[in-house]
């Protein structure tokens, strides 16, 4: 099962952190009602997922397998 799961990187754990941060700001100025802080807060999401997939593009995410072939395929076209 740890073979199979997924999250577990550098890649993941920095995105969802930032992402994370960011929900914290958003809803804190959500409660205060202040807009501009509330945006601020929904931007820091979106770098959370930027910073995320720059990371795993860098190599620092999960591995990238070979597609399964299906048994009784030989790979002939």
């Amino acid at each position: 099962m740890a073979g199979t799961s997924h999250g577990h990187t550098p890649a993941a754990w920095t995105g969802v952190t930032i992402a994370f941060i960011g929900f914290c700001v958003s809803g804190a100025f959500t409660v205060a009602a202040k807009p501009a802080g509330f945006w601020v807060g929904v931007a820091i999401i979106a770098i959370g997922g930027v910073v995320g997939g720059v990371m795993s593009m860098m190599g620092m995410g999960m591995p990238k397998r070979a597609p399964l072939k299906v048994a009784g395929e030989s790979g002939r076209s």
